[in-house]
């Protein structure tokens, strides 16, 4: 953030805050930590980098402790203070109980949730398997709420920290065959949109980045590379995506859209009547034999 404007900011984002003496006593002692869904790989990955490049001590979770173990060593650099991590499946019941034990265990208190796990899915909405649909309801949407609501307490007493949630671009519009993926993020742009408005001024930053599609395995994942978006949406990188994340989050934006080319697709997206814009997004997303792999 430049020098200059950051009082200003600063000042503007806690406005209205009334931190409270119970809440500080709380931490007292304790160390604000940074924690990131999704953290091994991906958008995930990169927010975690620049976090740390910033000073914060990052937990990284993730299902997969093989690759937290290599994100861990990327994420810090050699010398300053490791990452932490977390082998969890966010929608398990017992979810919130065990992050919040590693943290108490390591002195530590959740200050800023960066809500990046998440799935996808390509296909027909009627023939996709019950299992797969209920995963990707409880991973993008469940597991993101509840640790939202778990974590916003906290920090509106402490009058700092900030929720950081990656939406997409499609959670604009409808998308047929990945109906419920673009639903799932409508509904992460709505509640970020929301608890925003209702937290102004109180200290705590709450953001939704919408990215268009991106150079990750995300789409390779839900099988959709042979989708048209893939041949003609340029895809932004991780690093890009991030870069933007991280900079409208310090300067309290309640929405970023990074790209220039992603701000005019979500400005068409604004315009153009659902009655052409369902049909187009049809067109792009329908899934197709050969192409581009």
């Amino acid at each position: 953030m430049n020098t200059l404007l950051q009082p200003i900011v600063e000042s503007w984002i806690r406005r209205r805050a009334r931190p409270s003496a119970e809440a500080l006593a709380a931490v007292a002692g304790l160390r604000p930590a940074t924690v990131v869904t999704g953290g091994s790989e991906g958008i995930g990955l990169a927010l975690a980098r620049r976090f740390a490049a910033k000073g914060n001590l990052v937990v990284l979770v993730g299902r997969d402790q093989a690759r937290l173990a290599e994100a861990a060593r990327i994420v810090v650099p050699q010398g300053s203070r490791p990452a932490l991590t977390l082998a969890l499946d966010i929608t398990a019941g017992d979810a919130l109980e065990r992050l919040d034990a590693l943290l108490a265990a390591n002195g530590l208190y959740l200050d800023i949730l960066v809500n990046c796990a998440g799935i996808g899915l390509s296909g027909r909405f009627d023939t996709m398997a019950p299992d797969d649909v209920d995963r990707l309801v409880a991973t993008n949407v469940s597991a993101l709420t509840r640790l939202m609501h778990h974590a916003l307490p906290g920090m509106i007493g402490r009058a700092r920290g900030g929720v950081l949630n990656i939406a997409s671009l499609g959670g604009f519009v409808a998308g047929p065959y990945q109906a419920a993926y673009y639903a799932s993020k409508a509904y992460v742009l709505s509640l970020t949109s929301a608890a925003a408005h209702e937290l102004a001024g109180q200290g705590v930053r709450i953001t939704a980045v919408a990215p268009g599609p991106v150079d990750t395995r995300f789409h390779s994942k839900m099988d959709a590379d042979n989708s048209l978006y893939r041949w003609l949406i340029p895809p932004l990188g991780a690093e890009h995506v991030a870069d933007s994340a991280l900079r409208g989050f310090v300067y309290g934006r309640r929405l970023v859209v990074p790209g220039i080319w992603n701000w005019l697709l979500f400005i068409g997206s604004r315009l153009m009547p659902n009655a052409l814009l369902v049909p187009l997004m049809s067109w792009l997303l329908a899934p197709r034999q050969g192409g581009k792999r």
